[in-house]
């Protein structure tokens, strides 16, 4: 079977970037989405699980800066440049993963005080609960997109040729 660029990426160096592209941020964007459930539910704006919404958010933020900017330099980039995308299943799946980051970096960005600045706690609160469920949605596309076979819709790897594994 043939493989997005996106599952390639989980299976290649294991367990490293299994840890690092999907353990990583889903337990800190799942910690992020659980606290921030409890606080929709209980409005406690002042508690142990809105510190820990707090910093987890800004940390899932960071961390998902960095993924996209890894990956967009070092497969993104090279992959179009190269014409190895397979099929738009293979583009929806990388994409997906990289936009649904955004949403966390907006989160970090309204922790710090970056952005949002003039909104009450209400309103951040729903900004918050938006980007989570923004991320939430990209991030499974992402998943379902990434373990579908780009061959479905006509990519197949030459038998003779091994998949490519240069950075991505």
């Amino acid at each position: 079977m043939n493989m997005t660029h996106y599952m390639e990426l989980l299976a290649v160096n294991q367990p490293w970037n299994l840890l690092i592209f999907m353990a990583g941020p889903i337990v800190l964007a799942e910690t992020l989405a659980i606290s921030e459930l409890y606080i929709l539910f209980t409005r406690n704006l002042t508690g142990w699980v809105h510190q820990l919404n707090r910093v987890v958010g800004i940390i899932v933020g960071f961390y998902f800066l960095l993924i996209i900017v890894y990956l967009t330099t070092t497969a993104v980039v090279p992959i179009t440049r190269a014409g190895e995308w397979r099929t738009i299943i293979d583009v929806i799946a990388v994409l997906s993963y990289l936009i649904g980051g955004l949403p966390l970096i907006w989160i970090a960005l309204q922790e710090l005080g970056f952005v949002n600045r003039t909104l009450t706690r209400e309103g951040k609160l729903r900004v918050h609960a938006t980007c989570v469920a923004l991320f939430l949605v990209f991030g499974h596309i992402a998943m379902i997109a990434g373990m579908l076979d780009p061959g479905l819709l006509g990519y197949n790897v030459s038998p003779a040729a091994p998949m490519s594994h240069s950075g991505h």
